[in-house]
């Protein structure tokens, strides 16, 4: 066991496949180079220029040296007029020179370039950037036979069913993508175990990174979602927000009410720690920019401590809690809380009611 390990670290080192890795960072890292590998076309042009100079009559050296010549120009010719970028692409032609020193290291590149970077590219085109088109169907599915009661439910739901919706696609194209590079890697005889492993793991680590920035563009954005949804679907009609406000407050909606003042609308699952600590948006705030009240769907309560309900409540804050939730039948049934919380499938007809008296 030991003889095959040394045996793996040996052409771990040794192998120029161990730049496939490298080479897709490099194409990738838009701090330091560039983000020269976002350009497909560029890509496939670059490639196509040195696959047609490796099958040249010419000396190995020279052909390397053809190589360069081709990445320096047309990379830097692509992006001559991005001038932020200027200084990262020329240090990204001068150190991918240094790392091509021959033609297996050229031959590596193009692979990592065709084979990993933009199927990756491509594919990512096809993962949502919002999972609003997972979420929408059932919710409204939901709202359409449980009316005001499913609620809860739909705000429950949007969360998870996006993130599945949108794992899934992920999931799929890793192992479509996947399942071609090893089929492709397969069918080249020069290339060894550890070394297709080698461009399989470069490619799985790229995948993976790539899928992970664009899941955090998605995040924190579904509940937000959801409380378009709402509107959208009850035809409740937003606002603007006041201006010049300014408040340690997430508001995703501003109601603006028949007697002219605003409501502010936030939807989270949880009630933020942070929260507790508005002072910037006490009832003399609230008041100065016509605003009414601050009211918060709430999903999971258990966070929401007595404390927080009568300090937030006192400064024009009231809760929407889930209907069966246990900290709804205990506020609603307390002197110093019952005025700040309601039952959630009560949330559509309250609005209705400001916009309406």
């Amino acid at each position: 066991m030991k003889q095959v390990d040394n045996n793996i670290d040996r052409l771990s080192l040794e192998s120029p496949w161990k730049n496939a890795y490298w080479f897709a960072r490099m194409l990738i890292n838009g701090d330091k180079y560039g983000a020269v590998g976002k350009e497909s076309d560029l890509l496939a042009q670059i490639c196509a220029q040195l696959s047609m100079i490796l099958s040249r009559d010419e000396t190995p050296e020279t052909k390397l040296n053809l190589c360069q010549s081709v990445i320096n120009s047309l990379v830097k010719k692509r992006f001559e007029n991005a001038r932020s970028k200027l200084i990262r692409i020329d240090l990204f032609c001068k150190d991918l020179n240094d790392k091509l020193k021959t033609l297996d290291d050229v031959k590596v590149f193009i692979l990592t370039s065709e084979a990993i970077m933009i199927p990756i590219n491509n594919a990512l085109t096809g993962i949502p950037s919002n999972d609003r088109e997972y979420t929408v169907a059932t919710a409204k599915a939901y709202l359409d036979a449980l009316g005001s009661d499913g609620l809860a439910t739909v705000i429950n739901l949007w969360d998870d069913l996006g993130v599945e919706g949108c794992l899934t696609a992920e999931r799929s194209a890793v192992v479509r993508e996947f399942t071609r590079l090893s089929r492709e890697i397969n069918s080249m005889s020069e290339i060894e175990e550890i070394e297709a492993n080698m461009i399989l793991t470069a490619f799985t680590q790229e995948f993976e990174r790539r899928l992970s920035q664009k899941r955090k563009g998605r995040a924190g954005g579904s509940l937000e979602d959801v409380t378009s949804f709402l509107f959208d679907y009850y035809g409740i009609n937003a606002t603007h927000a006041p201006d010049h406000f300014q408040a340690d407050i997430e508001v995703d909606k501003w109601l603006s009410c028949k007697d002219g003042w605003l409501i502010g609308i936030s939807c989270k699952r949880t009630l933020r720690e942070r929260w507790k600590q508005v002072s910037s948006a006490d009832r003399g705030v609230l008041s100065r920019y016509k605003i009414k009240q601050m009211w918060h769907l709430m999903t999971y309560d258990e966070d929401l401590s007595d404390d927080k309900i009568t300090t937030l409540g006192s400064q024009g804050h009231i809760f929407y809690l889930r209907d069966d939730s246990r900290k709804l039948v205990n506020a609603s049934t307390h002197i110093g809380m019952k005025d700040y919380v309601r039952p959630m499938s009560d949330f559509i007809n309250d609005l209705k009611l400001e916009q309406s008296k």
